[in-house]
């Protein structure tokens, strides 16, 4: 009980950023509404998070209240994070995922499957000439950022400088924002925005001159041109473009990445899906569900409304624990065993209601591509040298995975 009452997402160890979900136990188990020291509320139980994610009209995604004290207003980490699709509430949210929404039909992502499939097979050719590579640098990371870089145009060399940017934007919205953060944050920012300015107008100009090609830079193109006479603004255009170049790769890059280090933890899962390939579409639900890579996200209270048993007040501040409620034995019998069969799994690694992840499908699809390839080519691949965790509560991944090949 002692873990419980002294938890403050202000003031995590190393031991829980490892290992977070001991104390996402006794969390839910305990005091599942927690009352935070700040004020707000930490919600841990699967049933609560679904009916706060279901719940829109009450709980409201936009950030400005809290950004501006957070960043500092007008400051680029505040601009960006109050413009982007995530943080905000129709009409905002529903005129960018209108816009974006025919790039992830299931149609369209048929039309590109075999390009994935081309891709991971070129990474993991170069893999095998080397014996081995590190599972994020080489692979989970490299793969997202190559296609979300074909769906904006964003050309092959400079495609190097995306996850820099991404990791110091998105780390900008971990619960503690220390100064060198902040300054990292922001100078990102700024340099993706000056980036994107340049490559939209470049972009637009060939677009005039009908110098594109076709399923290239198919997304940007749409954002651009807009829908029924419906566009974004020039900033609603750039901030949303930086969105979906983190989002794009940073979801992927974690479940690719944990769903690898989770099939080395368990050997016998391992063994089952390299036996089964036909199991690899709810091994990947399962990876979500195991090692969510969002572990957390907010809401904020605009109606007087119940949920746990507690009422919450218009105002108050909520963090929903995605990672805790993931592995709720409510719903997931023996949730911290990985069974790459496992069926139902509702899980919440994607959120749910309107703020659902846009990118679900691409990102399941480029993880049932990447790891079926890996496991059908290098069945004994094994672990070497030490792996490095992102150090992060909100986003759960590695920064470096050395592996070889037997």
């Amino acid at each position: 009980m002692g873990r419980v009452s002294r938890f403050d997402l202000r003031a995590l160890d190393r031991d829980f950023l490892d290992n977070p979900y001991p104390v996402y136990h006794l969390l839910r188990q305990h005091d599942p509404v927690r009352h935070m020291p700040d004020g707000s509320w930490f919600l841990t139980r699967y049933d609560d998070l679904h009916a706060v994610y279901r719940d829109n009209r009450r709980f409201s995604s936009d950030k400005k209240i809290e950004f501006g004290p957070k960043y500092g207003e007008g400051t680029p980490l505040h601009r960006h994070h109050t413009t982007s699709l995530v943080f905000n509430d129709p009409p905002l949210h529903t005129r960018v995922r209108r816009l974006l929404a025919p790039a992830f039909t299931p149609r369209a992502l048929k039309l590109l499957e075999h390009r994935f499939v081309d891709l991971v097979a070129r990474m993991l050719d170069r893999a095998a000439q080397q014996g081995g590579m590190d599972v994020i640098a080489d692979f989970a990371s490299a793969l997202p950022v190559e296609i979300v870089g074909d769906m904006l145009a964003v050309p092959h060399e400079d495609r190097h400088l995306l996850r820099d940017w991404s990791l110091a934007i998105l780390g900008a919205l971990e619960p503690v924002l220390t100064p060198e953060r902040a300054e990292q944050g922001h100078r990102a920012v700024r340099e993706f925005e000056t980036y994107l300015e340049r490559h939209i107008a470049d972009w637009e100009t060939r677009m005039d001159a009908r110098e594109v090609e076709d399923a290239y830079g198919d997304v940007l193109a749409g954002l651009i041109r807009g829908e029924n006479g419906e566009k974004l603004t020039s900033a609603e255009l750039v901030q949303n473009c930086i969105f979906l170049l983190n989002a794009g790769h940073e979801t992927t890059t974690n479940l690719i990445g944990n769903g690898i280090a989770a099939l080395l933890d368990w050997p016998d899962e391992k063994r089952r899906l390299t036996d089964d390939p036909g199991l690899i579409k709810t091994a990947i639900e399962e990876f979500l569900r195991f090692e969510s890579s969002n572990q957390l996200g907010n809401r904020r209270v605009v109606e007087r409304v119940e949920i746990g048993g507690v009422t919450f007040e218009p105002g108050a501040l909520v963090t929903l624990c995605i990672g805790a409620a993931n592995r709720d034995p409510a719903q997931f019998p023996d949730p911290d065993r990985l069974d790459v069969g496992r069926t139902p799994n509702r899980h919440l690694a994607f959120g749910a209601g309107i703020h659902a992840c846009a990118g679900m499908s691409l990102a399941r699809l480029e993880g049932q591509i990447a790891v079926q390839q890996l496991l059908a080519r290098f069945p004994g691949f094994r672990a070497t040298g030490k792996a490095v965790r992102g150090g992060r509560a909100r986003f759960r991944g590695y920064l470096s995975f050395p592996v070889e090949f037997s």
